[in-house]
């Protein structure tokens, strides 16, 4: 897969993903305008989304509803390390949801890919070109 990547100006980058764009922006305490998600907005808001695609799917493939679902996921962070230290996802349910799902639908958000790939994350090799020739 190719993602590319495009400056936009000021604090913004522009992304091209499948044919779609994401606009992503700093807040203004990092120069930006705030103008949209930072990027790291939008790694946490994929790990969220994720978990919450897995609980979707669980209860889609049980005819169970998912009007009343909710899925919140909360960080913490090191103060040693100044980076997220804990991250934690809730599942709300709704009262009547059946009581012999709720332990399996936890384990189906614990399915998640993107937390597999931080887990076990890839191997990442970052370089330059010019003329299309690595430097």
């Amino acid at each position: 897969m190719e993602i590319e990547v495009t400056l936009a100006g000021g604090k913004r980058v522009h992304t091209e993903i499948k044919g779609m764009r994401i606009e992503t922006d700093q807040p203004r305490e990092a120069g930006g305008e705030g103008s949209a998600p930072s990027p790291f907005d939008l790694f946490l808001a994929s790990l969220a989304a994720c978990s919450g695609y897995y609980v979707l799917d669980f209860c889609q493939a049980r005819g169970i509803a998912t009007d009343d679902i909710r899925v919140f996921m909360r960080t913490e962070v090191d103060p040693e390390k100044r980076m997220i230290g804990k991250v934690g996802i809730e599942i709300q349910l709704p009262s009547d949801f059946p009581d012999r799902y709720r332990a399996p639908v936890v384990r189906a958000a614990e399915l998640c890919s993107v937390k597999k790939h931080i887990l076990d994350p890839p191997r990442f090799d970052t370089y330059a070109t010019i003329d299309g020739k690595r430097i």
